[in-house]
């Protein structure tokens, strides 16, 4: 396989105008639905909407042209929103560009060394934590512009946050939290409708909700935060080239942010690519996927843009819509283009009211709160890690909640795979010849992985040796590490100093290979590797005479 070789190169095989005329349509449907969601999550991370916009065009298209997915739309994504906020507040914009560009390096690299399928390596658990983490925290920064609260800013730490917004709970303007709370409303009557409304249900909610609100908003003049009056509108038209100021000293300051950027849309996007494959019945080029997330995120920062990733509302809504190919995404990328070059001036009156009402929503959609109410069918290391990642990414930060959240799920697997590795002593019943040589012939079967979790196994051995010889079994062992065949060569060397004669019966694969490279068939006679155990129990029989 080509090392870079996108799903757009494949998609014209058996393709059609009927197949054409059905990429074309569900592109402008995504188009429009990704235009509130564009400028929310932009203004929700701390930036002006049409970093938004601006993000879902260039990277939204070159994802689509260049990724490994034939249906995912990339751009712009909620779960951005906490991190990148988090660098403006602490680092900066600038820095933040260059976070995106470090990232989008970061992330080609992932897909050069074949790194794509690790990221199938992250437990649940951790996804859903941080998942459910994300979707609250992005709940809480809406607070403000739903309420209409009098704050200049919000805090990027939790508790602070709470105790700004609390303290500013006498400020609510009551004709923002109506339109607010209208557009929650409708947002979720046309969900619950939506099967039932004929030709209307192709229209997106966020959509009908955001223009209706600023209808109402035009019409009435009413006295709420615009995108006119907080921002000045946004601009018709693409920005230009920019250069990024990159020293070294500016790279080492924002490296830490830049990698967390790069694990978080390298989630983001293959879990959005993996969801797809199962609603089209394909499969997508994972490291093809980061190599094309890499370039976006590269790209995008020198245009004014934000983090990009796959995004799993737009792609699902993508499918659904009828899109087969990736034509589809580049025309949602034109499509938004186009609104900007000939409607940006009708942005001006959109209410930050309905925004974050339609960010509130996309916030409660996003979360797998049902995986938290029954939490009582999860073992105990499962609700832990789970519940560990979800509360300290609310409270902390996402990369400390990861990093603890992985912490739990490899030592809850290494107790895991230690506890199905074990050993028996092969009994005089399933060996009658070994009634005669009981305490000076022992046979031990070793089932599992020798492993550093696993050791103790041959610890324990050792504390049983026979006093002539010693036959291990291992043709039901999986897999050595280098751990576990150091344990092996300490037993090996107790053996010989102790005059016990080590036989190794059904070495296999993995085993095989590792004890060649270990040195322990070097240290082993020609006469003590046999290749089952019933060779080798005779053997021992008859050199302890």
């Amino acid at each position: 396989m080509n090392l870079f070789h996108p799903k757009l190169l494949d998609a014209f095989k058996g393709y059609n105008g009927a197949l054409f005329s059905k990429d074309v349509l569900a592109g402008i449907t995504v188009g429009v639905v990704a235009l509130p969601l564009a400028m929310a999550f932009a203004i929700a991370s701390g930036l002006k909407p049409e970093a938004g916009i601006f993000t879902a065009i260039i990277a939204g298209g070159l994802i689509s042209l260049l990724g490994g997915s034939r249906v995912q739309i990339g751009g712009p994504a909620g779960a951005f929103i906490v991190i990148v906020y988090g660098i403006v507040d602490h680092y900066g914009i600038a820095n933040l560009l260059l976070a995106t560009a470090m990232s989008g390096v970061f992330l080609f690299l992932m897909g050069v060394f074949r790194l794509g399928t690790l990221i199938r390596f992250i437990p649940v658990a951790v996804i859903i934590g941080f998942t459910n983490g994300i979707a609250v925290l992005i709940g809480l920064s809406q607070v403000k512009e739903f309420f209409g609260l009098q704050i200049t800013k919000i805090p990027a730490e939790f508790f602070q946050a709470v105790q700004t917004l609390y303290a500013a709970a006498d400020t609510v303007n009551p004709i923002a939290l109506m339109l607010s709370m209208g557009s929650l409303v409708l947002l979720i009557i046309w969900r619950a409708f939506q099967k039932h409304l004929g030709y209307l249900s192709q229209m997106p909610g966020t959509v009908i909700a955001m223009a209706l609100a600023t209808v109402i908003t035009s019409v009435f003049n009413l006295p709420v935060d615009t995108i006119g009056s907080r921002f000045g509108g946004i601009p018709s038209g693409l920005p230009s080239f920019e250069w990024i100021p990159i020293s070294w000293s500016t790279a080492q300051f924002v490296i830490a942010p830049a990698i967390t950027l790069a694990l978080l849309g390298a989630i983001e996007s293959l879990l959005c690519a993996r969801i797809a494959d199962g609603l089209i019945h394909d499969r997508h080029e994972s490291n093809q996927e980061l190599m094309a997330q890499g370039v976006a995120n590269l790209v995008t920062p020198f245009f004014g843009g934000m983090p990009a990733t796959g995004t799993i509302a737009r792609t699902v809504t993508n499918i659904q819509s009828g899109a087969s190919t990736p034509i589809a995404g580049i025309v949602h990328s034109l499509t938004l283009l186009l609104i900007i070059l000939f409607g940006a001036p009708l942005a001006k009156n959109i209410p930050l009211a309905s925004l974050a009402a339609i960010l509130m929503f996309v916030a409660w959609n996003m979360g797998e709160w049902r995986k938290f109410a029954d939490l009582k069918q999860f073992r105990l290391p499962y609700r832990m890690t789970m519940l560990s990642v979800f509360f300290l990414t609310i409270i902390l930060d996402l990369t400390v909640a990861i990093q603890v959240g992985l912490l739990l799920a490899f030592i809850t697997f290494i107790y895991r795979i230690s506890s199905l590795s074990r050993y028996e002593s092969a009994s005089a019943v399933d060996f009658p010849e070994l009634q005669q040589h009981q305490g000076s012939v022992a046979v031990f079967r070793i089932y599992g992985a020798i492993f550093f979790g696993a050791v103790k196994i041959l610890e324990n051995i050792e504390n049983e040796l026979p006093s002539k010889a010693l036959v291990l079994d291992l043709k039901n062992v999986i897999y050595i590490d280098v751990s576990g065949m150091d344990a092996l060569l300490e037993l090996e060397a107790t053996c010989k100093s102790r005059g016990i004669k080590l036989l190794i019966c059904g070495l296999l694969h993995q085993p095989y290979d590792m004890a060649v490279r270990g040195g322990l068939l070097e240290r082993l006679p020609d006469d003590g590797i046999y290749p089952d155990l019933q060779h080798g129990i005779a053997a021992a029989i008859s050199q302890s005479h």
